[in-house]
């Protein structure tokens, strides 16, 4: 169970937060709703170009740093730099999307040795620095943790130890008595990224249907601005639980 200080919806001014993945997908819009609340925002990616197109966005509020994330040099070197209050791990590699037969072991472990190991590092770094009293790490899993993904090789395994290593990491802060909250936020499955996109399309077309039918059937999607938005209330908050699920609905506790 997560216990941190409540900072107040005002208190990311003068703040900073990491955001790894910030050049895309839920990334990008999690980094845009945390420097319009007011903090400097470090993005994280492998691409140059998409952190530019979101410096040009965001301004002088937005430092892009061009790193892999998934690099266990890269968590302590950021941290010890930037001191941030506020942690969100959203980076991951796109699933190839096949059915088993048609996965190698390589592109079935491919989000292990990226999402995993990205949220391995950072979650140990911010235990062993440790991060402030009060500060809050977000790890971001997904709706497939709770059902399975047959069509993406080993994402949804994956992702489930991502929030694995969230309540884990909630475990030994408590136990240390850092005050840092963790937490896991699982998203439904939203053609709202290119990864959701593609995963949409693959269901699809395993069930016979085009993608609008697909999506209609599925009921209202998640937007990326609602899940900045609700990383934003968390992080305003502090985390109360070890991990939410996220729809258009807005979040609900997991137990």
């Amino acid at each position: 169970m997560n216990q941190t200080p409540n900072p107040g919806a005002d208190g990311f001014a003068g703040s900073t937060a990491i955001v790894t993945g910030a050049g895309r997908g839920f990334g990008r819009a999690i980094a845009t709703a945390l420097a319009t609340a007011g903090a400097e925002v470090v993005g994280v990616a492998r691409t140059r170009s998409q952190l530019e197109e979101v410096r040009a966005q965001l301004g002088d509020t937005f430092t892009p740093v061009v790193a892999d994330a998934a690099d266990p040099a890269t968590p302590g070197r950021l941290i010890d730099r930037h001191r941030p209050r506020t942690l969100v791990l959203c980076a991951g590699a796109a699933p190839r999307m096949a059915p088993l037969q048609d996965q190698t072991w390589e592109s079935f472990s491919d989000n292990w040795n990226s999402d995993v190991a990205q949220a391995f590092h950072w979650v140990r770094d911010a235990l062993r620095r440790p991060l402030a009293p009060g500060s809050s790490v977000i790890v971001m899993s997904s709706g497939a943790a709770l059902a399975g993904s047959p069509l993406s090789g080993g994402y949804a395994g994956a992702k489930a130890t991502v929030r694995f290593l969230a309540g884990y990491a909630a475990l030994e802060s408590q136990r240390a008595g850092l005050g840092i909250g963790f937490t896991a936020v699982l998203p439904r499955l939203t053609p709202a990224t290119g990864l959701g996109a593609a995963a949409v399309a693959a269901y699809a077309e395993r069930q016979g249907v085009d993608v609008d039918t697909f999506l209609q059937a599925a009921g209202p999607a998640l937007t990326a601005e609602q899940v900045g938005k609700s990383v934003l209330e968390i992080a305003a908050a502090g985390p109360d639980h070890d991990a939410y699920l996220l729809t258009s609905a807005g979040l609900a506790p997991l137990t």
